[in-house]
């Protein structure tokens, strides 16, 4: 397709009660991004430039939140509910400002495909005023059916005034659109509200456009790209299915899922190729993990980078700032915040590390703490290379080990220590022959 300007409405002014939420719809999330996020992300890469979000209720948390995935976005407000078209006016004059091609998407179908909206715009290319996108289901029970001839779009058929000839038809119109721009306003302003509602129907303008004379047509997309959310069962389906989606994607890219059906990703999840993934590992969003790694069972990774060939679990927890460089190590039990593990290193397991630099090759033993925040405020706990920390030790911020150094097991460290020294900070023990015999003795007789 020759390049051609685009603007991508988003209509976003559904209340969405029946989700039983104070947040509106819209902003509910799969993989870790609102459904309006995932419409956003999916006009984006079909190459709609220019956008324009239409809200209504929960408008202002929309607008908000929009900053994160839309900064660009234009806002325009739906007063009242006056139906689709009515909607798609409220961004008039976005409308008006000339394009090639108009997209009209909802901001409750997280699942749609990119693929989709390109071959709308297609077919815009190729000389249609109209392209309505449809899907083909077994069972088209409520849904309006696409009544085709010769090649062209003729009506939307809602199912209560087809025949039954019409309900047999088994193409169903999935609500999204693609116009040309300059016939937009036109066929818009001629939309009237003469029906049961008193609403504006966008859908009304296939048989506006063809009684003008131009040229409808219907593309088809999956059932799935086109499934709106209306309530939490739903958002669980979409999350489903987005999910099997990524798996498979992640799979064919090279990377090995042990289990699947057990592995969470986000929605901006990155793997490279040979990387191990074991059963139930949970991505949340922000992560990206280098070529060769191992990821084992049920650690938990957000806002963090693996590079290659690093071992991550099993039960680590990867928080965001986590930065783990070549070849290191998180193991078992352990918690990684805002800290860099430098090649080589190893935090192997019942630790956490916060606010720190582990310098490369150096050993972190079972049970280290860096005690970073002192209740107001957090500190920066800085570990050089090939250094050695023994179980059991606390490391109290703001402190640096040096390249080299070893620090004891049970050790509390509140001062800086040189490189390649040695430092003990613990109670020096004392052992007294006997005394556990008299301790039973007086405890016995005082629980008599």
């Amino acid at each position: 397709m020759t390049k051609r300007s685009c603007l991508s409405i988003i209509l976003a002014a559904g209340e969405g009660t029946r989700m039983k939420s104070a947040k509106p719809k819209v902003l509910h999330e799969v993989a870790g991004l609102s459904l309006v996020g995932h419409v956003v992300k999916a006009a984006d890469m079909a190459g709609g430039g220019s956008l324009a979000i239409v809200v209504g209720h929960g408008g202002e948390a929309v607008r908000k939140a929009a900053a994160g995935f839309a900064p660009r976005a234009e806002f325009f407000t739906q007063d009242k509910r006056l139906g689709t078209a009515h909607a798609v006016l409220a961004a008039r004059a976005a409308i008006a400002r000339g394009h090639d091609d108009i997209l009209v998407m909802f901001g409750d179908t997280p699942l749609l495909e990119a693929g989709a909206l390109a071959e709308a715009r297609e077919r815009l290319a190729e000389g249609a005023a109209v392209a309505v996108m449809g899907f083909r289901t077994d069972n088209p029970t409520g849904y309006g059916r696409l009544i085709e001839s010769d090649g062209r779009l003729v009506a939307i058929r809602e199912e209560k005034d087809a025949s039954l000839e019409e309900q047999r038809i088994k193409f169903c119109n999935g609500g999204l659109m693609a116009i040309a721009c300059e016939h937009a306003l036109a066929l818009l302003d001629k939309v009237g509200n003469s029906n049961a509602k008193g609403e504006y129907y966008l859908t009304d303008i296939v048989e506006i456009a063809t009684q003008a004379g131009l040229k409808v047509v219907a593309t088809e997309a999956s059932a799935e790209s086109v499934l709106g959310i209306n309530n939490r069962l739903e958002l669980a389906e979409a999350e489903g299915i987005w999910q099997r989606r990524k798996r498979r994607e992640m799979m064919l890219s090279g990377v090995t899922l042990i289990a699947p059906e057990t592995v969470h990703f986000a929605h901006d999840t990155e793997i490279g190729p040979d990387t191990l993934v074991e059963p139930n590992v949970y991505f949340g969003p922000g992560v990206t993990v280098a070529s060769g790694a191992k990821i084992h069972a049920f650690s938990h990774l957000e806002g963090a980078t693996v590079a290659d060939g690093c071992n991550v679990g099993p039960f680590a927890r990867l928080r965001p700032g986590a930065d783990l460089q070549e070849k290191s190590k998180v193991g078992n039990f352990c918690e990684v915040k805002h800290a860099r593990i430098e090649p080589g290193a190893k935090v192997n397991h019942l630790t956490y590390i916060g606010d720190a630099r582990i310098g490369a090759g150096a050993n972190i033993g079972a049970g280290t703490i860096t005690c970073n925040y002192d209740g107001y405020s957090k500190f920066v706990t800085d570990i050089g290379a090939g250094a050695f920390i023994g179980s059991n030790s606390s490391l109290v911020a703001p402190v640096s080990v040096g390249d080299g150094a070893y620090v004891a097991s049970g050790s509390v460290i509140t001062e800086n220590v040189p490189e390649n020294a040695l430092a003990f900070g613990r109670a020096r023990q004392k052992t007294i022959p006997e005394r556990a015999t008299e301790l039973r003795a007086l405890r016995a007789a005082a629980k008599k």
